[in-house]
C-alpha cells in the first residue's frame, strides 16, 4: 500500500482560497485525504472533566473528526496544512485542532516523536505578520517549518473574494511549491 497525502484545509468557509487551494494540492499528489474545515467541526477542548487524561477514548468528544485527521497525518508521507489569517494568526480551528491533539498524544511521546517526523508544508493567505505563523506551525514537525506565503495583494486580488487561484502567477506559485516538497520525499511504500 503506497503512503497517502494528508491536506487539512482550516477555513470554515466553503469555496474559499483555502478548499480550493485544497483541492488543487489534492489533485497534484497520489492517494490524497482532503479534510476541509468548511465541511465539519472539531468541537473544542472544555465542558468536560478532563476524561482524556485518564484515557484518549474517555474523551466525550471521541467521536468528531480530530482523532481521524491524527489518525491519518500518523500514516502519511506528507501533510499540507492550508491555513487562512483572521487578525495576524491562524483561525481557530487550526488552535483547536492543536488544543485537541493533547489528547491523542498524551502519555504515548513515542507517538509524539513519530508526529513531529513527519513531513509537513503549509501554505498561509496572509497580508501581515508572517512571524505569528513560523511561531505557532513550529511545533507541528521536528524542523523548521516550510511556509508558503500567499499574500492577496501581492497577486492584485482581495482575500476574502476567495479568487486567489483565478491568478496564473499564485497557481505557479503554490504548483512550484508543491512540486519541490514532493521531489524531497523518499520513494517508499508500506505493506
Amino acid at each position: 500500500m503506497h503512503m497517502k497525502t494528508v491536506i487539512v484545509t482550516f477555513s470554515s468557509r466553503s469555496g474559499g482560497n483555502c478548499s480550493q487551494i485544497g483541492n488543487l494540492i489534492a489533485s497534484m499528489t497520489k492517494n490524497p485525504v482532503l479534510f476541509d474545515f468548511s465541511e465539519f467541526d472539531v468541537h473544542p477542548c472544555g465542558r468536560c472533566a478532563s476524561e482524556c487524561f485518564a484515557a484518549r477514548e474517555n474523551c466525550p468528544y471521541f467521536e468528531d473528526k480530530e482523532y481521524e485527521i491524527l489518525e491519518a497525518i500518523m500514516h502519511s508521507e506528507m501533510v499540507y496544512f492550508v491555513l487562512p489569517n483572521y487578525c495576524d494568526y491562524p483561525c481557530a480551528n487550526y488552535f483547536i485542532f492543536n488544543e485537541r491533539s493533547q489528547c491523542f498524544f498524551q502519555g504515548r511521546p513515542d507517538l509524539l516523536e513519530a508526529y513531529l517526523k513527519i513531513p509537513k508544508r503549509s501554505i498561509v493567505i496572509s497580508n501581515t505578520n508572517k512571524e505569528n505563523f513560523i511561531q505557532t506551525l513550529a511545533y507541528q514537525s521536528d524542523q523548521e517549518p516550510e511556509i508558503l506565503f500567499l499574500s492577496a495583494k501581492e497577486y492584485g486580488k482581495t482575500g476574502i473574494n476567495g479568487d486567489l487561484l483565478t491568478s496564473e502567477k499564485a497557481l505557479n506559485d503554490i504548483r512550484l511549491f508543491i512540486s519541490r516538497s514532493l521531489r524531497s520525499l523518499p520513494r517508499r511504500s508500506i505493506t
